[in-house]
């Protein structure tokens, strides 16, 4: 019994600590967000004296933030789309469907998911500027799309792979063609991966700022992560202002993030557990 005390004693203080680094960023940026900017100059570490709402609704009107979000919630829609609809079929075929090529196609996706998008971005902006999608929805979605496309092509690969074959077989038999059993058997089965990688491509689409910094230059355009950044310029340093668009923008994440926790971990550690 003494051991196995010790054992959990190991595993739970170091789980805390990760949990406490975790929260404490979130916890500070919420305290700073309900402060007066005089309160975080004399001790930004301290309590607020009262929590001051008004931090955030400056955030939210002074640089056009509702744009901004309607931004963010169009293009993270349309990306999380079209990458489900893209990444299924792809995973279908490539794990389902025995073709020339798709081994090597496999090992494509898979050896893009390690090239950074720093490599690419030059290349990427020049073609998009070329075929006129600067500075459009659709040029920062087709952007999305190849970047986290590999991604989601390899997790929907591999829960496919745990799918028993003659499901496949008993499909074929009852007059299916290939589209007929992606369509009508192996999309709504994936519904457990597909809710798990949707909500990660919305967390990567929400959070980004540098693929859409280069992809939508104009204010017009901004993103809410690239408009959080014009908070806080080079002669303007209200850092509770700028700690209150913050929070304002990971609000939506934490929100998905608590609602949908278990649906992600499920479909994540699908392709793993079963089979």
């Amino acid at each position: 019994m003494a051991g196995r005390r010790w054992t959990r004693w190991v595993v739970a203080i170091p789980m805390a600590a990760l949990a406490l680094a975790t929260v404490y960023p979130l916890v500070f940026t919420a305290n700073v967000a309900m402060k007066t900017r005089r309160e975080y100059v004399l001790d930004r570490f301290s309590l607020s004296d009262a929590p001051r709402w008004d931090n955030i609704a400056s955030a939210w009107t002074s640089v056009g933030m509702s744009r901004y979000f309607l931004n963010s919630a169009v293009v993270v829609t349309c990306s999380v789309a079209l990458l489900l609809l893209f990444g299924s079929m792809a995973g279908f075929a490539l794990a389902r469907l025995r073709f020339r090529g798709s081994s090597a196609l496999y090992l494509g996706f898979l050896a893009a998911l390690f090239i950074p998008f720093q490599v690419i971005m030059v290349p990427l902006t020049r073609v998009l500027a070329g075929t006129g999608l600067v500075d459009t929805y659709p040029g920062l979605v087709l952007a999305y799309v190849a970047q986290f496309l590999p991604f989601t092509v390899f997790l929907m690969t591999s829960y496919y792979s745990t799918v028993p074959a003659e499901v496949v077989d008993a499909a074929r038999i009852d007059g299916n063609t290939a589209f007929g059993v992606y369509w009508r058997i192996m999309l709504p089965m994936g519904v457990p991966a597909l809710i798990s990688v949707g909500v990660l491509n919305a967390l990567f689409c929400w959070n980004d700022v540098l693929i859409a910094l280069l992809v939508m230059p104009s204010a017009e355009h901004r993103t809410l992560m690239v408009g959080v950044t014009s908070l806080r310029g080079q002669y303007s340093d209200d850092i509770p202002v700028f700690a209150s668009g913050v929070l304002v923008a990971a609000v939506p994440v934490l929100v998905v993030y608590l609602f949908l926790q278990r649906q992600i971990a499920d479909g994540v550690s699908a392709g793993a557990t079963k089979g």
